[in-house]
């Protein structure tokens, strides 16, 4: 039976990874620092972790740590990563650690050749794309690398040409686009995918690397003001708080359950027609952040309206939802949950959990530290 270590496996994409895993048989260990940022003040093991998984609290900084985790391992699952485009930009040796020299010493371990790893999955991110990819007038694919601060100092959202006012229309991203990540933690996640995909090559240690999208769904920490914004909005309205709203609310996402990221991670270790490529996981639909909004809010009847602040953050972008093409060729994937049957699925989950409202410290941190305008 294939041995697996799972890092990051106490979160929430890595928790639901590890539910399957072991429903099909596979010993599991789980690697997790249990930050408190995640798990709460107690920063215990969740409950929802099966028994029969091996448990390893530890940090990916610590090489030594790695060394534990990887003995009589045979696929190698890396998910643990700093998570929080906002607070990367002020954190930047946290994430930098965490992320970029976590990832240096598993890669550093592995081509020492003193274990036996078979497959190397990476969770990378659509935010390293930057902006997405575009469609101007003439029918021609852009890529717009950013929107100027002078444009959006004027409260003018959208992409638009180089020679109009007209706004650029969003296309589904594909992974030949060129990578303009705008955040320290984007750059990290970067990081992670281009050494594992090298190094994976280089040895012969057949990798791939997933770029999530917007992920959602249960066990998401509400508490956690940086993570997905399904969650965010999620614990602002356990509150009675509004869902705090930067731009327009038009901006738009491709929104992802977790338990397609969860089928493609699976399809990873079973296929070997994605080794040593970066493949984009969503569903390739546009979906608005105040669609999400709305959404939640009817599913929680709550009787609030979405707090629309007309600012931006830097790091943000306007729109980036998925082409999917890859994903469907090489690993066989093809989404299954419908953003308005796994919203319901999100909520079912937030009406049994207690949320602290942390969205407006993270807010007026961002705003001293002059990250929103």
């Amino acid at each position: 039976m294939t041995r697996i270590l799972v890092t990051g496996g106490a979160g929430f994409i890595g928790s639901h990874l590890v539910d399957a895993l072991v429903l099909r048989g596979h010993p599991v260990r789980v690697l997790d620092a249990l930050v408190s940022q995640v798990h709460g003040a107690t920063a215990a093991w969740p409950a929802w972790l099966a028994p029969e998984v091996e448990k390893l609290r530890g940090d990916v900084t610590n090489i030594s740590v790695w060394e534990e985790a990887l003995k009589e391992i045979d696929v190698v699952y890396h998910l643990a990563a700093e998570v929080g485009v906002g607070q990367s930009m002020y954190e930047i040796t946290r994430y930098m650690n965490a992320n970029t020299m976590g990832t240096a010493n598993l890669l550093q371990l592995l081509v020492r050749g003193d274990y036996r790893i078979q497959k190397l999955i990476v969770a990378s991110s659509m935010s390293i794309y930057g902006e997405g990819a575009y469609r101007n007038d003439a029918g021609e694919t852009v890529y717009p690398p950013y929107r100027p601060l002078s444009q959006l100092a004027k409260r003018k959202w959208e992409i638009f040409s180089d020679h109009s006012e007209k706004p650029l229309a969003p296309i589904p991203t594909a992974e030949d686009k060129p990578l303009y990540p705008t955040s320290i933690y984007a750059i990290s996640k970067r990081d992670q995918e281009e050494m594992c995909l090298s190094v994976g090559r280089a040895y012969r240690i057949p990798t791939i690397a997933l770029r999530f999208f917007n992920v959602y769904g249960p066990r998401q920490a509400l508490s956690n003001p940086y993570t997905g914004v399904a969650a965010i909005f999620s614990g602002r309205l356990l509150n009675g708080n509004p869902p705090m709203i930067f731009e327009d609310g038009l901006q738009s996402r491709d929104f992802v359950h977790v338990k397609d990221i969860v089928q493609g991670l699976l399809l990873c270790m079973e296929r070997d027609e994605a080794n040593y490529e970066a493949i984009n996981i969503g569903t390739g639909r546009q979906v608005t952040i105040l669609d999400v909004a709305n959404a939640l809010i009817r599913e929680l009847k709550v009787n609030v309206k979405p707090q629309i602040v007309n600012q931006f953050r830097e790091g943000d972008i306007r729109h980036c939802f998925a082409d999917i093409t890859k994903a469907r060729q090489l690993l066989g994937y093809q989404p299954t949950v419908r953003f308005e049957d796994g919203i319901g699925d999100l909520v079912e989950w937030v009406r049994r959990q207690i949320a602290e409202d942390k969205v407006e410290t993270a807010a007026a941190e961002l705003a001293a530290r002059g990250l929103t305008r």
